[in-house]
């Protein structure tokens, strides 16, 4: 044994990645800024950076990290066998609905709609996103839901002020008894899933009176209860007119527990902090929204806010992943050179970053385009761009994170880091509100029910023309594709992948700079084929690139 071997410290820790430090997720990220002035919104940035800096910071990204860590616990009674359907949170759950509440995420564009106000509401969704996703799905769901309301002036006069309100509330109490209310969503039965039409849920006068604003008495089985502890939800039930919506409230107006029952919370792979239902309804109350056997189409603008929520939260989980990626290369060495100064990993960061500023410049576009509703290109646009953007972007998220995750190398995997959150969390939007082929089957609708949405899509690549050799011909491409219909439902995904792909080339192309949208062209558009992240081009300016989207040191 050698008497000068100390043996109580076995190494020095050094050359390791750290967390992210603390930083405003606004006016640290060019891309986000630059979208919101370009789109409208720079008259917010003074709140988006105080945002920012509180979704930027160490604290708050803590409680994203606690929600997961301790999932939501289902009560179905007391201890004295009273029925409650409670479902218990950690606070960490709490304080971060409480803030997006607050700061207008569910409510903001409704309760203020100036011009740019969904495009401020975006980026305040695309920060606080970054933070953690599940409590995201009540808060859009509560979003969403006031299209619908407004076409029952009743309900809407009853409901939406407090579903408005700035006022975060989870007490298991009467709506009565609250000052801000939020909203779900059960419309999906295990017979049909996406296909509502065949819900079987049973819905009869609960009275004389029928039709809109009537209340009604449910009885079925919804499969898939989104956050289920909400104040009330949207259902689709099938009434004596047909499949209609109803307001399903949790509590009875005589104060008393509405038989909407919880049966068991779903064991999800991502999503972990959201709970999820199966419920049964035993006669529970509610009251039908919109006009009777007009159900799928009442529910269809909340449909569309849910959907472009879905891209908001696939965009920022790609720019989590390229954060944490970036961080890692700027402070890991290995072979005697930092990692993001390599080649070839300089190469995977700067077209991880691609990927993410392309998503992001479709989904603020898109928002502008909700800022702009009644304009007929406009209407078009998002009619056909809202089941486009989905399809992708939330599609490419799920390959970018394993990408990002690889960047760390072993230990990306560990449980103790946040990308098998990311990782899990993924493939949830890309299911969620319609799965691929939903989305291509819907874009497919709008082609045919709205030609002007053909000619809306081909004038927004139109101020591009001449930017880029590879773009032009894409475009002129995509446009003979149009001449021929045949068999177009099972060409439908290619068709969609060239049209999500030709409008991020096109933005990129008007507003990003020349460096990130030559190498997004010569690295999408070069009619190579299926690849991998990692493959750009000789020429592309990966320095760059990377730079720009470097966070806070």
């Amino acid at each position: 044994m050698n008497p000068g071997l100390d043996r109580s410290d076995t190494h020095e820790v050094f050359n390791v990645g750290s967390e992210l430090p603390d930083g405003d997720l606004y006016l640290d990220d060019a891309a986000l800024v630059a979208a919101v002035r370009r789109e409208g919104g720079g008259w917010a940035e003074a709140e988006l950076s105080r945002f920012g800096r509180l979704t930027g910071s160490a604290g708050y990204r803590e409680l994203g990290v606690l929600a997961n860590q301790h999932p939501p616990e289902l009560d179905t009674h007391d201890r004295f066998g009273r029925r409650v359907d409670r479902v218990r949170f950690h606070p960490a759950y709490h304080e971060l609905m409480r803030t997006a509440i607050e700061h207008g995420l569910h409510a903001s564009p409704h309760t203020d709609p100036r011009p740019g106000a969904h495009v401020a509401r975006a980026a305040r969704f695309y920060m606080q996103s970054q933070v953690e996703a599940g409590h995201g799905c009540p808060v859009t769901m509560t979003f969403a839901s006031v299209p619908a309301l407004r076409s029952t002036p009743a309900l809407a006069h009853a409901w939406l002020p407090r579903i408005t309100a700035p006022v975060y509330d989870p007490r298991n109490v009467p709506d009565a008894d609250k000052a801000g209310l939020t909203i779900g969503m059960a419309m999906t039965e295990k017979q049909g899933g996406s296909d509502v039409r065949t819900n079987t849920t049973r819905a009869a006068p609960a009275g004389f009176a029928t039709g809109p604003g009537a209340a009604y008495e449910l009885v079925g089985h919804k499969y898939f209860v989104s956050a289920p502890m909400c104040d009330a939800f949207l259902v689709l039930a099938q009434a004596p007119g047909g499949l209609s919506c109803f307001l399903l409230p949790r509590w009875r107006p005589d104060g008393t527990k509405n038989p909407l029952q919880l049966v068991r919370l779903k064991r999800k792979m991502g999503n972990v902090s959201n709970a999820s239902s199966e419920t049964e309804l035993r006669g529970a109350l509610a009251w039908m929204v919109g006009d009777e056997g007009r159900g799928v189409r009442t529910i269809l603008e909340m449909v569309a806010c849910t959907r472009f929520d879905c891209m908001v939260g696939s965009s920022a989980a790609q720019r989590a992943a390229t954060a944490l990626a970036l961080q890692h290369g700027r402070e890991r060495s290995a072979f005697g050179r930092r990692l993001a100064e390599q080649p070839l990993m300089r190469n995977v960061l700067a077209d991880l970053v691609l990927e993410t500023e392309a998503s992001l410049a479709l989904t603020m576009r898109l928002a502008r385009a909700l800022d702009s509703r009644g304009d007929a290109h406009e209407d078009a646009l998002l009619r056909l761009a809202t089941p486009l953007g989905k399809y992708w972007i939330c599609k490419r998220t799920a390959a970018h994170a394993a990408e990002a995750m690889e960047c760390i190398g072993g230990s990306g995997v560990m449980e103790d880091g946040p990308f098998p959150r990311l990782y899990r969390e993924a493939p949830v939007n890309a299911i969620w509100e319609g799965s691929g082929n939903v989305q291509c089957l819907d874009m497919l609708r709008a082609l045919q029910k709205t030609p002007a949405a053909v000619d809306a899509f081909f004038a927004e690549l139109a101020p591009a023309r001449g930017g880029h050799a590879l773009l032009d011909r894409w475009v002129d491409t995509l446009k003979h594709e149009f001449t021929d219909l045949s068999e177009l439902e099972y060409r439908a995904r290619s068709l969609v992948d060239r049209m999500a792909l030709a409008l991020q080339a096109a933005l990129l192309q008007q507003h990003a700079p020349h460096a990130l949208a030559d190498a997004f062209c010569a690295s999408r558009l070069d009619g190579g084929g299926a690849r991998q992240y990692g493959t750009l081009p000789r020429g592309a300016d990966c320095a760059a690139i990377v730079a720009r989207a470097m966070p806070r040191s």
